[in-house]
C-alpha cells in the first residue's frame, strides 16, 4: 500500500489488537478488522478516567525492512503507568509481542522510506464494566491501534514561540509522571488558549512554585547552553520521555556532551543558546522564544534549528530509521 499520510491524523488499517481482562486474568488476545470498541456507560475510564497509554512509532528502512525503536521501554512505562492507575500489568513480552503481531499485520501501511513518514503506535488499557461507585474496575481491555503518520509539524524543523501558561498540567504529587489521558485532559485549554494567542504551544512551570520549566504541551523541554551542556527539567510531575531518555544517552555517547537534569528558572533562560521540545510524535521541535507574561525571552538559535539540536535530530532519526547503526540495543527489526 504505502500511501502517502496526511499529516498527523488517523488513518484506519487492516487490524487492530485487542484482549480482555476478567475473573483475574487475560485472555490471549486477538487481532480483529473492527477498530469499534462497546463498553458500558458505567466504565471507570469514562467517569474516572482509569485509563492510561504509550506512543511509539515502526519505521521503515531503506532496506525495506519495518523496525520498532526502544519498545521494551514503552512497555516498562505502560507497566508503571498501570500500577498507578491500579490496573493489572501487561507483561513486558506480551505487550512487544502484541506490538509486534500488529504491525506485521498492518505491514502495508508502513509509508515508504524517505519521507519521515512512519506507522504510529498507540497502546491503550481501559477500565470497563457497570461501575457506578468510585473504585478500580474488575475488567479491562488492553488494545493497540495503528495508523501511517507523516510528520507532527509540516514544513522544514524551525524554530517556534512558546507562551508560559497560568495553568498547571499535574498536581506536585499527583499523575504528571505516568501517561494517562488525564494529563492530557488538563492540557488542552492551556494549549489552544495559547495557540489562539498566536504561539505554537504552551509552557508548564512546576505546579508548586510556578517558577521553573516542566513540559512544553504534552512534551520534554531540552536545551543547549552556551558552554554546550545539555539541560533539561528534573520533577517527579514529568513524564519520563523516552525520546529525552535517548537524546540524553546521544548527547553524553556520541556528542561528548555534559547533562544535567535539575531546575531551569523561567525568569533565568539567558545560558540557553538552544531550546527545544521533544517527544515520540515531533522528535524535536526547536523552540525560538518564550513568552511568560509581558517578557519575552528570544534564544540565540531562533531562526533556525540550533547546531547541537539539529545534530541530535539527526542522530536520532538517523537511528530509528535504520540509516545509523543501532548504538544501544534500541532497535528491534521486524
Amino acid at each position: 500500500m504505502n500511501t502517502k499520510p496526511k499529516g498527523f491524523s488517523y488513518v484506519k488499517t487492516n487490524f487492530n489488537y485487542i484482549s480482555y481482562y476478567k475473573d483475574g486474568k487475560w485472555d490471549e488476545g486477538t487481532l480483529r478488522e473492527d477498530d469499534k470498541i462497546t463498553i458500558s456507560g458505567l466504565s471507570t475510564s469514562l467517569h474516572y478516567g482509569q485509563e492510561c497509554f504509550e506512543g511509539l512509532k515502526a519505521y521503515r528502512r531503506k532496506d525495506g525492512k519495518v523496525q520498532l525503536f526502544r519498545v521494551e521501554d514503552n512497555a516498562k512505562r505502560f507497566q508503571m503507568s498501570c500500577e498507578h492507575m491500579v490496573m493489572p500489568a501487561i507483561p513486558i513480552d506480551v505487550f512487544i509481542d502484541a506490538v509486534k503481531k500488529v504491525v506485521k499485520a498492518n505491514e502495508s501501511f508502513v509509508p515508504a522510506y524517505g519521507n519521515k513518514d512512519t506507522l504510529y503506535i498507540r497502546p491503550f488499557m481501559i477500565g470497563i464494566g457497570d461501575n457506578l461507585g468510585l473504585k478500580p474496575a474488575s475488567e479491562y481491555i488492553f488494545s493497540i491501534i495503528v495508523s501511517p503518520v507523516g510528520p507532527y509539524f509540516s514544513g522544514p524543523v524551525k524554530p517556534v514561540d512558546m507562551l508560559v501558561s497560568e495553568y498547571d498540567r499535574a498536581a506536585p504529587n499527583g499523575t504528571g509522571h505516568v501517561k494517562v489521558g488525564g494529563n492530557y485532559a488538563a492540557s488542552l485549554y492551556a494549549r489552544l488558549s495559547a495557540k489562539k494567542s498566536g504561539y505554537a504551544d504552551c509552557i508548564f512551570l512546576d505546579p508548586r512554585t510556578h517558577t521553573k520549566i516542566e513540559e512544553v504541551g504534552v512534551a520534554n523541554f531540552i536545551g543547549i547552553t552556551k558552554d554546550g551542556k545539555y539541560i533539561t527539567p528534573k520533577s517527579p510531575s514529568i513524564l519520563d520521555s523516552i525520546t529525552n531518555r535517548s537524546l540524553k544517552w546521544l548527547a553524553i555517547n556520541e556528542l561528548k556532551i555534559d547533562v544535567i537534569e535539575g531546575d531551569i528558572y523561567i525568569d533565568q533562560l539567558n545560558d540557553i543558546a538552544e531550546a527545544g521540545a521533544c517527544g515520540t510524535a515531533a522528535v524535536i521541535t526547536p523552540i525560538g522564544s518564550i513568552t511568560n507574561g509581558n517578557v519575552k525571552h528570544v534564544f540565540p538559535a531562533s531562526e533556525v534549528i540550533g547546531e547541537t539540536i539539529k545534530k541530535l535530530y539527526d542522530l536520532m532519526t538517523g537511528i530509528q530509521f535504520g540509516d545509523i547503526e543501532d548504538p544501544n540495543h534500541w532497535v528491534t527489526i521486524l
